[in-house]
């Protein structure tokens, strides 16, 4: 596996060695102790896997104390671009956005440490997202920050469709506000 840390350094791109024959193919996507020796330690407790459509867009969400999460984010099927927001207050980077496109043909797997809020548009007709994360969801601790925040000013794809956001994710405010300001330690 090739682990890159990106421009916000946290977050790491995850590449597996994809063996193929004529068969198919055969990869490692998670092995706990490349990811310790390459930072990070955390235990993951659940999976969840989301379907979507094209132009579908979920986030940008995270989760406060005590169920704050760390995630493993990776596509079986079709395509996305993924993205992770710094919310952490006193940052030298906070607000600042990497987006990665991961999809079933490249295997990438994108780690998000806690402190970020994270979401996704699809890009394919149909995606398949996975993934795994270090505690688990509790409703009561989700937040969420506006997918269209000018502030931070993500750049987001042409899906070649109108953008679909949930009625849930619409109501989302901007990061300036104190709701998304709370720290997630």
């Amino acid at each position: 596996m090739i682990f890159t840390r990106l421009s916000l350094p946290e977050l790491i791109l995850i590449e597996p060695k994809v063996h193929g024959d004529t068969r198919g193919a055969f990869w490692e996507w998670y092995r706990k102790e490349l990811y310790s020796t390459n930072g990070m330690k955390e235990e993951f407790v659940q999976d969840n896997q989301s379907s979507s459509s094209r132009g579908v867009l979920r986030g940008l969400h995270w989760q406060v104390v005590p169920m704050v999460q760390s995630k493993l984010v990776r596509v079986v099927l079709g395509e996305i671009f993924d993205v992770a927001v710094d919310i952490r207050p006193a940052s030298p980077t906070f607000g600042r956005w990497i987006g990665e496109t991961l999809s079933a043909e490249n295997k990438k797997v994108l780690y998000i440490p806690r402190g970020f809020a994270h979401g996704f548009l699809t890009l394919s007709d149909e995606a398949e997202v996975q993934y795994r994360v270090s505690n688990y969801y509790s409703p009561d601790q989700e937040r969420g920050i506006a997918w269209n925040d000018p502030e931070i000013g993500i750049q987001w794809p042409d899906a070649g469709v109108k953008v679909i956001v949930s009625e849930k994710d619409k109501k989302n405010p901007p990061l300036r506000s104190l709701e998304a300001r709370r720290s997630p330690r």
